[in-house]
């Protein structure tokens, strides 16, 4: 289930790859071409027809592929997130349909072992885990565990 928003990141990789290769063969011939003169005068028609502009051209291709990376990375993020928030409750009545419980309603906090977020007792990241435990006050007092971005339990916080 991959969304549209990152099938259109494939054209945005894919020209940052180009625009790196074509930079590195117009860096690469202006050297060769600088290398063949003696005289500065000779010299500076290479710079501003080959390096120059290859050089920019590497800077560009580094900058489309950090851009198309972080959207792919953005786009897995949602992607994950919407499958996270759209699981089904194994005693749902009908398949393909969606509880119409809220996400995390409970007082109880838990918390698991070894973690860094305190959670609802009902919310989708702790429900079914057997490890879960109710949170230690030293630890919440202490500041060691922060509220779940999912079930947001600030407000619940003794």
């Amino acid at each position: 289930m991959r969304t549209s928003r990152l099938r259109s990141v494939h054209p945005v990789l894919w020209a940052g790859w180009a625009a790196l290769a074509a930079g590195a063969v117009l860096c690469v011939l202006g050297w060769y071409g600088v290398s063949g003169e003696r005289f500065a005068e000779r010299q500076l028609p290479y710079l501003a027809s080959c390096t120059i502009p290859g050089a920019a051209l590497v800077v560009a291709g580094a900058v489309l592929l950090t851009h198309g990376r972080t959207t792919v990375a953005a786009a897995r993020v949602e992607e994950l997130y919407g499958l996270l928030v759209a699981a089904e409750p194994a005693d749902a009545d009908e398949p393909g349909q969606a509880a119409a419980v809220p996400v995390a309603v409970g007082g109880e906090l838990l918390m698991v072992p070894g973690g860094t977020l305190f959670h609802r007792a009902d919310c989708p990241l702790a429900t079914g885990k057997a490890e879960a435990v109710p949170v230690d006050a030293k630890l919440l007092a202490g500041g060691e565990l922060g509220p779940c971005p999912i079930c947001e339990p600030a407000e619940a916080a003794p």
